[in-house]
Order: structure tokens, then C-alpha cells, then sequence
């Protein structure tokens, strides 16, 4: 039996289990199948070849061991028997055994068994199937809860100990080492977000575009840069849970490059986003920060550079098996392409 006649097997039998629970219900089921399977095979009589005593009752009996269970199943097929041994099986309305009725009782009562038993294994093979589904569906709810519990904790722990670098910051001196622990603080809290956004399960993805529009203002704030401008060209695209982080810790790294070293002189400026799928591949995506500041400087290269947000971008860029580059267009320009499956859209 395939997996769809089976489920809705199953959704029968379920919704018949009232039935099955009340005793009336089912033996008076049985008594009204053979009493209608009697008055069908009254009527046909004379117009079937003979040889057929029993043609009415066993659909009676196969529908009532289906709806009503294996006892009502029982008394359906020894009521239908007897009522075609005694009205329909030569000599007439009698109990005699001749060799013919002896025949067709044999037939009758092989039948029967075989059809009872094949769905009374079928009434136990899907009450278990339906028991191991319901244990399932619980160790699914525990799983969840679990995941949930777990994901809320690590984010908990990492807004601590984002917390704690951005007050160890604070007890230093303004200078490179104030700055990198504002960007390791930044870059915790970013991880904490994530796991925020991808604690549900049954959750796998990321707005990666509702993301980036939140995610430059709490740059700006947490870098106390309210001179800069954030804007965004943004398309809806889901983010598989395995690209969510390495993503925003990217674009994390590009627009707190920007803040940081485009309007270093704290002049007012404008970064832009943009995030789009490419026309000719719509399973490419393209990432694009810019800003109007004084661009890259001369015979700069990211692979080449000791500065640690680079680093961080061109090794996440691999591990995601996307392509960087860069380049100066009225300011610096950062480019990432990656590849998510057009579905996600």
C-alpha cells in the first residue's frame, strides 16, 4: 500500500474511532450492513446465474470489520452466512448440508476469514503507526523546546559577553585598542542577533533584506557615528541559516569600514546598500556597500592588508564560496557575490 492510500486509510479509521468505541454503534452496524446485503441479494434473486449465494454479503462484512472492528466484523459474516446457507443455497430455506451447500459454506467462510483478518492486521498496523506518530510529534515539541532554550542561552551569553568588552572599551583610554574592542563587541553582538532571528526551527531562513535595514542604524549608534547617512536598495531574498552568519558578519565588517575610515574626519556622509539578485543568474546575488568618502587608498588590497575586518571578509567571502572586490566609484566600493538557490526567494 503506497504512502498516500495509507494516510488516508489512517485519516478514516481515525475519524471513525467514535464509532468503534460505542458498543451499540457497532454491533447494531453489523446487524443493518447484513440486514441491507439480505434485501439487496432478495431483490437480485433470479436475475444472477446461479452459484452466487453470497455476492451482497461480503461487502457488508468487509465494510463492517473496516468501520466497526474485528468482533462486529465476526457477527456480520456469521449472520451473512447463515442468511445465504438457509435463503439462498438449494434446498431452499432449509439448514440441510447438501454437497453443494457444503461447497459453497467453505468458499464463503475462506473468503471471510481471509478478509477479516487482512483488515483487522490492518486496523493494528495503523493504531501502532498512529502511536509511533504521536510519540513523534512529542519528541519533536521536546526537541524544539530544547533547540529554543539552547539558542536563547548561547544568545544570552554572547550579549554578555558583548556587554562586558564594550565596558572593558570603556575603562580604556580612545586608541586602537578602545576601537578593537568596540568592533570585537560589535561583531559579538551582531552573532547574538543572529541567533535571536534563527532560534526557531522550523525557521531555516533569514530576510536577509529586513536585516540589512537594521543593521546600518545599529552600527552607526553603537559607533556613535550620527553624522553618517544609511540607505538601502534592498530586494527581498531569504538566506538559508548556514549563510545568515558569515553574511552579516560581512556586511557588518564593510559599513563599520566605512564609518570608521571613509568619515574618520567625522564629516558628514552616506553609505549605501544594496542587495539584489543579478538578471542573468537568478541564483546570484550581489552584496554592495559604497559610501562617498575618499575611496580606497593607492596600491590598497584586501589580502594583503593587517587590518583584522579585511581579513575577516575575504575568509568568510571563501568559506561561502563567494567572490570580493573592490574599487573606487566617488567613495569605496565593496562588491560580494554569493549564490542562493533561486526557491528562496
Amino acid at each position: 500500500m503506497q504512502a498516500g492510500s495509507i494516510s488516508f486509510v489512517q485519516a478514516v479509521l481515525v475519524r471513525t474511532e467514535t464509532l468503534r468505541q460505542q458498543p451499540l454503534l457497532r454491533w447494531g452496524l453489523a446487524v443493518v450492513s447484513i440486514l441491507i446485503a439480505f434485501i439487496v441479494r432478495y431483490l437480485l434473486e433470479g436475475r444472477l446465474p446461479p452459484g452466487f449465494p453470497y455476492l451482497t454479503f461480503f461487502p457488508a462484512v468487509i465494510l463492517t470489520t473496516f468501520f466497526a472492528g474485528l468482533a462486529p466484523g465476526l457477527l456480520a459474516g456469521a449472520l451473512g452466512g447463515l442468511a445465504a446457507w438457509y435463503f439462498f443455497i438449494s434446498p431452499i430455506n432449509s439448514f440441510a448440508l447438501s454437497g453443494q451447500a457444503l461447497v459453497a459454506l467453505g468458499f464463503y467462510v475462506l473468503i471471510i476469514t481471509v478478509d477479516i483478518l487482512l483488515i483487522h492486521w490492518m486496523h493494528v498496523a495503523l493504531e501502532r503507526l498512529n502511536r509511533e506518530q504521536i510519540v513523534s510529534r512529542r519528541h519533536a515539541e521536546e526537541r524544539d523546546v530544547l533547540f529554543k532554550e539552547m539558542q536563547h542561552r548561547v544568545s544570552n551569553n554572547l550579549a554578555v559577553v558583548s556587554s562586558l568588552l564594550n565596558a572593558q572599551k570603556r575603562a580604556l583610554p580612545e586608541g586602537e585598542a578602545s576601537s578593537a574592542l568596540a568592533q570585537a563587541a560589535t561583531r559579538v553582538n551582531l552573532v547574538a542577533r543572529m541567533q535571536r532571528e534563527l532560534y526557531d526551527p522550523s525557521r531555516q531562513s533569514l530576510e536577509f533584506a529586513t536585516y540589512l535595514k537594521g543593521l546600518g542604524p545599529d552600527i552607526i549608534e553603537a559607533m556613535d557615528a550620527g553624522h553618517v547617512t544609511y540607505t538601502t536598495d534592498v530586494e527581498e531574498i531569504a538566506v538559508p541559516s548556514h549563510l545568515a552568519v558569515p553574511l552579516g558578519l560581512i556586511a557588518t565588517e564593510l559599513i563599520s569600514n566605512s564609518v570608521e575610515h571613509a568619515f574618520a574626519d567625522r564629516r558628514p556622509g552616506r553609505i549605501h546598500v544594496v542587495l539584489k539578485r543579478t538578471a542573468e543568474n537568478r541564483e546570484t546575488v550581489v552584496l554592495r556597500v559604497s559610501d562617498d568618502g575618499p575611496g580606497w587608498p593607492d596600491g590598497f588590497t584586501p589580502d594583503t592588508s593587517r587590518n583584522l575586518g579585511m581579513r575577516i571578509v575575504l575568509s568568510l567571502t571563501q568559506q561561502i564560496g563567494g567572490d570580493f572586490a573592490f574599487g573606487n566609484e566617488d567613495g569605496a566600493v565593496s562588491t560580494l557575490r554569493f549564490t542562493v538557490a533561486a526557491d528562496t526567494a
